[in-house]
């Protein structure tokens, strides 16, 4: 028999490399070394440890979207074959370069660019930027098929979907249920959630997370995005797609058939296997996760959310039926308000309202482009960048 040639590495392109899913995907790579070669790497303005990865992997080219921290990655570099750029451009460039796979998960808008250049060359795209469909959805799937791009969801619950939605008989699909861990002030009451500071919103009780997406689990703006990014990504109207409340974060989300069957996915809570599925598709790969033991467990729950001391999840599910530029408005507003918290600059529960009143005063416009996208979401972050705290605390 003859023996067949050893297949070529796997050349991989991770926009975002130096935040949470960066690190695991890296992980996972130098553990299998001769399955993968790195080509390029991305990151916001952490050059040091942008640096400290290129050294590693030896990429062919690295970009820094912030362009102050240019010099000194060009001069951790020097002697290296690794190619330094900077800038937004210089992120886009990463993204269009001849890879097999490519890592999307840059935090927020930012990620929408370089994802949206990774899709227009047909790439296999891993997303785990959501808002690249919450704010460009009907733009971004409809490059995904222009351009017969293939994309694999990488957060937990739309990849645990992905693992058990039969795409063959869509029809048979009654809903999908989006799990939720309720984050760390799911049994606070609204009161005493109004004193919450950034350091016990970024502290989730089960996933080892960036600061954003933390504080987003927290007031469950996340799962309301979430929503909307399953209706992108599977096809379902609003009313199709559940959340649930199960704190141990171990059944990952569900899909209800309409022959009476619910299939789940569950594992422990570790980013590495929703990557792993990715990475390794349409294979399965070995991941060092642990092992889930259900009668060490003893008992998994569940529960409604609560609309009223989260009300992000109503916020989020408005905008995905107003359609059009509203959930573009939500997800600018919710980024500038995450952030004017983490600051220190507004509470916790300012962040929903700065949503609210952001949605009402930003116009509906067309979003049938990019351009069309990227001004509303300017617009939108203006106005919740100007928003009087004290006001929103009051409505």
């Amino acid at each position: 028999m003859v023996s067949s040639p050893a297949q070529a590495p796997k050349r991989i392109a991770i926009l975002g490399s130096t935040g949470s899913i960066g690190d695991s995907t890296i992980d996972l790579i130098e553990r299998n070394p001769q399955a993968y070669r790195v080509v390029a790497l991305t990151a916001n303005g952490n050059w040091q440890k942008l640096a400290a990865q290129a050294k590693r992997l030896n990429p062919e080219f690295v970009a820094l979207a912030d362009p102050a921290g240019y010099g000194d990655l060009k001069a951790a570099l020097a002697g290296t074959a690794t190619h330094v750029a900077a800038g937004p451009e210089a992120v886009c460039m990463a993204a269009s370069l001849p890879s097999d796979w490519v890592m999307a998960a840059i935090v927020g808008a930012a990620g929408l660019k370089p994802t949206l250049a990774a899709v227009e060359r047909g790439a296999v795209v891993a997303l785990a930027n959501k808002e690249c469909l919450v704010c460009a959805g009907d733009l971004f799937m409809a490059a995904v098929r222009a351009h017969k791009a293939t994309l694999l969801p990488v957060d937990s619950e739309h990849n645990a979907i992905f693992q058990v939605f039969d795409f063959a008989q869509k029809d048979k699909i009654n809903k999908i249920i989006l799990t939720a861990s309720g984050g760390p002030f799911r049994t606070w009451a609204l009161k005493d959630m109004a004193g919450v500071t950034p350091a016990q919103a970024v502290a989730h009780p089960n996933w080892s997370m960036g600061a954003k997406i933390s504080v987003d689990s927290a007031s469950m703006m996340n799962k309301g995005l979430e929503v909307i990014e399953a209706h992108h990504l599977f096809g379902l109207n609003n009313d199709c797609i559940d959340i649930l409340v199960h704190p141990q974060s171990v059944v990952h989300s569900m899909v209800e058939y309409a022959d009476g069957s619910t299939l789940a996915q569950l594992g422990t809570p570790d980013m590495r296997t929703p990557i792993a599925y990715a990475l390794g598709w349409p294979c399965r790969m070995a991941a060092p996760t642990g092992q889930l033991d259900l009668a060490k467990l003893g008992a998994l729950t569940f529960e409604a959310p609560d609309l009223t001391r989260f009300p992000a999840l109503r916020l989020a599910r408005a905008a995905l039926q107003t359609g059009g530029a509203a959930p573009t408005i939500l997800n600018a507003a919710n980024e500038v308000a995450v952030a004017r918290f983490l600051a220190g600059e507004v509470g916790f529960l300012d962040i929903a309202a700065i949503v609210e009143h952001t949605l009402a005063s930003v116009p509906l416009k067309s979003v049938a482009t990019l351009d069309d996208v990227l001004a509303v979401d300017g617009e939108a972050r203006r106005v919740a960048a100007a928003k009087n705290v004290s006001a929103a605390a009051a409505e």
